[in-house]
């Protein structure tokens, strides 16, 4: 069985930017950052919905640059679910990913990206600036959707069906 590739390959080269090889798709979101606004269905809910799916994948075959993002996607999810432990509250847990999702990142082309190979680094210094907004604007909104679904049920007692995914990595890989 195939894992699930993103529904926005075809729609990458419409409306969307391209830095690297890393396509930055429209997000409907309330921060502030580079991303165009949409109302339909977008990237973050795409990766929200395919992260169980595709968390079970070692092999990710690459069919566009949205890929790119849905994984870049799905692995900071990972990351968030790692930091989440049972006992957090909700207020806590935001807190623990605002703090994720704002922490200082590396980008593709720097040394300690683990995925360097799949990812073309930014060909400027304004690039690098602009995909760095991009994905923090992408993490932020990220982090609070992924926490109205693990605490849709209970604010205080995570999800135990999201928070079952802790251990598992994609692709053998972490951010």
């Amino acid at each position: 069985m195939p894992a699930y590739h993103s529904t926005f390959i075809g729609e990458e080269t419409q409306d969307s930017r391209t830095i690297g090889n890393l396509s930055l798709l429209p997000l409907n979101t309330k921060y502030r950052g580079p991303a165009y606004e949409t109302t339909d269905y977008d990237i973050i809910e795409e990766t929200l919905d395919l992260f169980r799916a595709n968390s079970f994948f070692k092999n990710f075959e690459i069919k566009g640059n949205a890929d790119r993002l849905l994984i870049y996607g799905i692995l900071f999810i990972s990351d968030c679910l790692s930091k989440i432990n049972s006992r957090m509250s909700h207020k806590e847990s935001t807190k623990v990913l605002n703090n994720l999702s704002l922490d200082n990142f590396a980008l593709p082309g720097d040394i300690n990206f683990p995925l360097n190979s799949l990812y073309l680094p930014p060909k400027t210094k304004n690039e690098a600036d602009l995909l760095r907004q991009y994905l923090t604007q992408f993490r932020q909104e990220l982090a609070e959707r992924l926490l109205n679904r693990i605490y849709k049920d209970d604010p205080s007692v995570p999800s135990k069906y999201w928070l079952s995914f802790t251990k598992r990595k994609f692709m053998n890989k972490s951010l």
